[in-house]
């Protein structure tokens, strides 16, 4: 094909996106629907298939037009076979051959991938990342995932484990316990989830003056948005658990420093509504944290492609293997 174009499905546990995307790494139209994992996975596989058929169609062509296909879903998987394996989000999948699914539908090559990496490569492929030769994405949720990119590679790691930067130990004593059953993540200080539960334990010292304490106590919870809300409205002890949560993030930007020495290290995900002030005072602890040079010539940024980097980065993985093939 003179101007090869790819479909990239991401798949979450509460929808799927699919996007047709040009060889320049342009998004033509996109389609999301729902996963409704619940029905099981003989329905979520031809969700899928719908979800990339009618992305297709949004972009006025046919399946015939289309060079390859590229598919990122949750862990865990085994991505040579092509296989999810036992995805928590995508209960009560089991061991489902998705990659050997869509090419066998569809008669096209496909690549497959974790969402997480698909995300990274989609923001180095179209997004932030889109000059440099190498980047860490750290994606700041429910947990903290991540995915690192060395050029044309996505390090996925010989056990399908690569890049989970969310799991690496931060801590050794009095390390708090992650939800992957660990102890010391950074997940466990630095995702949104443990913001909330980080400044929960924090105010039940009855001695702590703060304005977050209603809503400890009212029926909608308390959200790390509200956290970092109260943080810039002058509140001591939410602005203290924000720093802290910035020290933890640049500890983990450290390690990767010390161990990849990559161009960019990119922060994604919900959190990242906290704004620039956030990301300054993850580079004020860089600074202190790391080896001066990569300290100061590593790009601290937030990523640009939001919800869309997976569908992009799974099109990214689909022109990978095109090329391959080629």
């Amino acid at each position: 094909m003179a101007n090869p174009l790819y479909v990239g499905l991401d798949v979450g546990g509460t929808s799927m996106k699919a996007g047709v995307v040009d060889d320049a790494g342009t998004a033509l139209a996109s389609v999301s629907l729902p996963t409704e994992a619940h029905r099981g996975q003989e329905f979520g596989l031809e969700r899928m298939c719908e979800t990339i058929r009618q992305a297709v169609a949004a972009a006025g062509l046919r399946m015939a037009d289309i060079a390859a296909i590229g598919v990122a879903t949750p862990g865990t998987m085994d991505i040579p076979g092509g296989l999810i394996l036992d995805p928590p989000n995508l209960k009560p999948w089991r061991n489902v051959q998705v990659r050997g699914h869509i090419e066998s539908v569809f008669n096209l090559p496909t690549s497959f991938q974790n969402d997480a990496n698909a995300a990274a490569l989609g923001e180095f492929w179209a997004g932030v990342g889109r000059d440099v030769h190498s980047l860490v994405l750290f994606t700041l949720g429910t947990g903290v995932g991540g995915g690192i990119i060395i050029g044309d590679l996505v390090v996925e790691g010989e056990h399908s484990h690569g890049a989970e930067v969310g799991h690496m130990k931060i801590e050794m004593t009095n390390p708090r316990q992650c939800g992957c059953g660990r102890w010391g993540c950074l997940e466990a200080y630095a995702s949104a989830t443990s913001v909330v539960k980080r400044a929960l334990e924090g105010l039940a010292d009855p001695g702590v003056n703060s304005t977050l304490r209603s809503l400890s106590l009212g029926e909608g919870g308390m959200t790390a948005r509200d956290i970092f809300d109260a943080a810039e409205a002058g509140d001591a002890f939410a602005d203290k658990i924000v720093l802290d949560t910035a020290y933890f993030l640049a500890v983990g930007a450290m390690n990767m420093m010390h161990t990849i020495d990559p161009d960019m290290i990119v922060y994604g995900g919900g959190m990242i509504a906290a704004g620039e002030p956030f990301l300054d005072r993850i580079r004020m602890f860089v600074h202190e944290l790391a080896f001066p040079v990569p300290a100061a010539r590593t790009k601290i940024t937030y990523a640009q492609l939001g919800p869309d980097a997976g569908f992009y980065g799974a099109a990214a993985g689909a022109r990978h293997l095109y090329l391959k093939k080629k």
